[in-house]
């Protein structure tokens, strides 16, 4: 195949979504049906996604045994593994605090659900979002202390929590901190603390900064029992099957939108398998609950399964996602799935409301390279994903804060754009003494704020993040995988395709380019998405939908400029078995004019 052409993809230097094309690899235009490429497809995606080509077919088929590093590479895991091992063998009382995400649910489920295969039934303490908020508070590790927990295992949290580690080590409790998200140089006071992106971690270890929360701590329950391994602590009872973990190490990594290259593609890949046996409980019933019929794929862990977790921390009670994702009883967990269907819903109205709100402000921040909006009253449970439709929207990093009438200080959440590391801005405005706490990592973060310096903040970010934020959209571009006509859109090429997933942040699903193509049919469905029938010069003709997409500028040209007028169109394939029969059809991400 030709290698990237260096000139914009059919002459497309702006569509209609301002973006320039290019081929992400070489050129992989193949045409009408799609058969006989001369070269294999599955691996063109692969080294367009920078395997190297002696690499291969490791990445083909992602496996544990490929991607996984010695945990003791890590920064302090022989010391978390050893004090935890002299927990189980002493009989200690032990604690998982998890954050109330996903990531914290799944992180918290893997460590009990580890414990209990060793023998040792763990306590969990998840804070309550809106009364404690994010990360451990000293007070709570205290009480835990004060009820008799000797250790305590922070899980997606911790990293930044100086003052509450500090009180539980006056009140003589040892804590564990297992964690993702950036630190900063001084570290607080633990027993240990593994992450990845400890500022003083070695190359290697830092290499598997992507890893989410609940990655890292699978990491530390291999170097767990590697420790009782040695020990003898198996010589008369089986070590427990870690492999049968990975379901719960699958969901947390993609629902907290974790890049997928390396050892996160290995975890959800062999994840998705052990998911498909339906061997947990909770998991089970939350896949019942979300209505698959099938064995869930990668896109229904952040879809489906993901919010109905994120739910009950967001706004409902935030211990339902660890309970569901740990108990061994098939009514309860058929109880949390629907108590959570049920929270979801109401997440769901929530947060059209807020960001209702939210987006009336947008027109007032239009000079700003930070969008930073805020409302008394907002619920804080939604304003991340708010913050994430605001950021699709105006294609800046975006914070959206819920600020409390009674208290004055607001609960903000961010969401940034390629290129722009927001999580060390929030790090670094904490520094500087504009927010009361903050932290994060490059494309998501959440901060607490005084209401009165609300201006000043959105003023510091806009002087420090400008030029990145700039030159983030100057280099705009839809980068194309392949482009077909639309007989070519077949659902056989569909299934090659995802080959090579599975997909997500950093590890893109592959981009189409369908065309030329004329408009038959152009309509809005449902909450303004725009659903087209086209057909193209080879008699073929094929369904496209772009979500949330009529209002935008690409919509409206495509409603209102597209009769009679050639266009090319780009997105990702998808099947769309709804019919008697599968077929396949293109979700609209990006179109241009072919004529």
């Amino acid at each position: 195949m030709a290698s990237r052409t260096l000139s914009p993809v059919f002459g497309v230097t702006q569509s209609l979504s301002g973006k320039a094309w290019y081929w992400r690899g070489g050129n992989m235009d193949i045409g009408g049906s799609g058969d006989g490429l001369e070269n294999d497809i599955v691996t063109q995606l692969l080294l367009s996604r920078g395997v190297a080509p002696d690499d291969i077919e490791r990445h083909k088929a992602p496996t544990l045994r490929g991607f996984l590093p010695d945990p003791s590479l890590f920064q302090d895991m022989e010391n978390a593994s050893e004090r935890i091992v002299q927990a189980i063998l002493g009989k200690e009382r032990i604690t998982i605090y998890g954050d109330y995400d996903v990531d914290g649910a799944t992180s918290s489920a893997l460590m009990i659900r580890l414990l209990r295969m060793l023998g040792c039934e763990a306590g969990y303490y998840i804070p309550d979002r809106l009364l404690e908020g994010y990360g451990p508070s000293g007070s709570a590790l205290v009480k835990l202390a004060e009820q008799g927990s000797s250790l305590i295992v922070t899980v997606d949290c911790g990293a930044m929590a100086f003052e509450a580690l500090e009180m539980a080590r006056d009140a003589g409790v040892d804590v564990i901190v297992v964690d993702h998200h950036k630190c900063s140089h001084e570290l607080p006071k633990a027993a240990a603390l593994v992450n990845p992106n400890r500022l003083d971690e070695n190359d290697q270890a830092a290499s598997h900064g992507h890893l989410a929360a609940v990655g890292v701590a699978f990491l530390l329950a291999i170097a767990v029992v590697r420790t009782l391994r040695t020990q003898g602590y198996f010589a008369n009872r089986a070590e427990p099957d870690l492999f049968s973990l990975l379901d719960l190490v699958a969901l947390g990594t993609v629902a907290d939108v974790a890049a997928l290259h390396g050892l996160n593609r290995a975890f959800v890949a062999q994840g998705l398998k052990v998911m498909a046996k339906r061997e947990n409980i909770g998991m089970s019933a939350l896949i019942d609950a979300s209505r698959l019929k099938r064995a869930p794929v990668c896109s229904d862990l952040g879809f489906a399964l993901g919010p109905r977790i994120n739910a009950g921390g967001r706004v409902g009670e935030s211990t339902l996602g660890v309970r569901l994702l740990t108990t061994e009883d098939p009514e309860e967990a058929r109880e949390i799935s629907a108590q959570l269907s049920s929270l979801n819903e109401d997440r769901r109205a929530i947060e059209a409301a807020v960001q209702e709100a939210a987006e009336a402000q947008i027109a007032a921040q239009h000079n700003r390279s930070v969008v930073v909006l805020s409302g008394k009253g907002w619920h804080p449970g939604v304003i991340g994903i708010v913050a994430g439709r605001v950021k699709e929207k105006t294609g800046k990093p975006s914070i959206v804060i819920a600020v409390d009438e009674e208290s004055g200080e607001g609960k903000g959440s961010g969401r940034s754009i390629s290129g722009v590391d927001l999580g060390a801005a929030i790090i670094a405005a904490r520094e500087a003494g504009l927010l009361v706490a903050g932290g994060g990592h490059a494309m998501a973060a959440g901060l607490t704020i005084k209401a009165d310096n609300l201006d000043k903040f959105a003023d510091w970010l806009d002087d420090r993040l400008g030029t990145a934020v700039s030159n983030a959209q100057a280099s705009q571009e839809l980068k194309l995988d392949l482009a077909v006509t639309p007989r070519g859109l077949a659902p056989s090429l569909v299934e090659r395709l995802d080959e090579a997933g599975p997909y997500g942040v950093g590890w893109p699903g592959p981009k189409i380019a369908v065309g030329p193509v004329h408009l038959i049919k152009a309509d809005v469905v449902g909450t303004d998405h725009l659903r087209l029938i086209v057909g193209g010069e080879d008699g073929g003709s094929l369904k496209a939908i772009a979500f949330r997409a009529a209002e935008t500028e690409m919509g409206q040209a495509i409603l209102h400029g597209a009769k009679g007028r050639k266009m090319w169109l780009a997105g990702r394939a998808k099947i769309d078995d709804w019919g008697s029969r599968p077929a396949a059809e293109l979700h609209l991400e990006d179109a241009a004019w072919a004529d």
